[in-house]
């Protein structure tokens, strides 16, 4: 055995590395012919000129290159601009929303160029029969729908006739009604949302005085010294609406009695009465009922989807999807020591979708003039 034969055979440097998405040396990417090979002189092809393909090859990679940046930029964005206010879910719409439209806009624009400016055209012919049919076909198809018509008594019968023809007029009409309320200006937002920002507890009753809180299903009266249990919990409406599911549905309230050392900075103090506070019992996150409590941790839980807020502090969300407190309704007592309300909600009760954008700057303005 010679030293020839053990000698390891060395890779040649010069040849030049394999490049991820092309074809080996020597083959192509379709197995036999090049795209070069495709013959000029075939009947109904039209190849494009090679130099206006290498321009629209260069637009092509520029389209797909901002589609990339496009896509990489909608994952950043999902990642920085987090939710949790009107202001802040309205960026990250816009960043997601601006971000995928670029992309799927640059990816369209490049798959069209594509096709349009660099792939060959055909011109193809297809052989079609007669359309017409027979002329003892078409004298059937008459004859059949004459006597169709004799049949159902449409032409003989006027009267028919008549009343067919005036109760399908109106239904022209349908698609104009329709169409109409796709007015912006008929939207809630536009001319109702005044409904959704406030509730009945900014009202008085008919002796002009603020409505009491009354128990949910009796409709009692609450004196503040009768509700002097801690850890107690009480689900009230307002005084002359137990019986309104309109105003109950962003009226109904979460009454809760705490120790004086168990309020934390959240609440507003000046909100309460001897350590009774008044939240909505609408949840922030879809508007279900967050109706149940836990004594020992002072937890609001919503057992729709596990939002969980800290009736202690303002009941700020320390658990699941709602992605802001509920509420907290300024109480006080009147001169026969029943809990009535000071005034309605600072802002507005339910989900953000419930036109809270508006009421923010509403409040905002109000905030700036005084």
């Amino acid at each position: 055995m010679t030293d020839n034969e053990h000698e390891i055979e060395q890779p040649d440097e010069r040849v030049p590395k394999r490049v991820i998405g092309t074809p080996a040396p020597g083959t192509s990417m379709l197995g036999t012919a090049e795209a070069s090979d495709v013959d000029r002189d075939v009947p109904g092809v039209t190849l494009q000129d090679e130099a206006k393909a290498r321009k629209a090859e260069k637009i092509v990679a520029l389209c797909f290159t901002i589609t990339f940046v496009a896509a990489l930029a909608f994952i950043i964005s999902y990642v920085v601009f987090q939710v949790g206010s009107p202001e802040a879910t309205g960026t990250s719409n816009l960043a997601l929303g601006g971000s995928l439209t670029v992309a799927l806009l640059a990816l369209a624009s490049g798959i069209v160029i594509w096709v349009r400016q660099i792939m060959p055209k055909y011109a193809l012919v297809q052989d079609r029969h007669p359309m017409a049919s027979a002329e003892a076909d078409r004298d059937v198809v008459a004859d059949t729908f004459v006597q169709g018509a004799n049949e159902s008594g449409f032409v003989k019968r006027k009267l028919l006739r008549r009343t067919l023809l005036l109760a399908a007029a109106p239904l022209g009409l349908v698609p104009v009604v329709l169409l109409r309320d796709l007015d912006n200006s008929k939207m809630p937002g536009a001319k109702f949302n005044a409904a959704l920002r406030h509730t009945v507890w900014g009202e008085k009753t008919k002796e002009g005085r603020p409505l009491r809180l009354v128990v949910e299903g009796t409709g009692q009266p609450i004196r503040a010294a009768d509700f002097n249990s801690p850890g107690g919990i009480l689900s009230v409406v307002p005084e002359g609406y137990e019986h309104d599911l309109t105003a109950l549905a962003k009226a109904t309230l979460i009454l809760i009695k705490f120790r004086p050392e168990e309020i934390k900075s959240g609440v507003r103090q000046n909100w309460t009465h001897d350590g009774i506070v008044a939240y909505s019992k609408i949840c922030t996150h879809v508007g279900c009922p967050a109706a149940l409590y836990e004594q020992n941790t002072h937890h609001i839980l919503c057992p729709c989807h596990q939002s969980t807020f800290d009736a202690a502090d303002g009941a700020k969300v320390i658990f699941g999807p709602a992605a802001r407190p509920l509420p907290q309704l300024p109480i006080t007592v009147d001169q026969e020591g029943y809990l009535i309300a000071q005034g309605d909600f600072d802002v507005p009760v339910g989900p953000s979708y419930w036109e809270r954008g508006d009421a923010e700057a509403e409040a905002r303005a109000k905030g700036a003039q005084a």
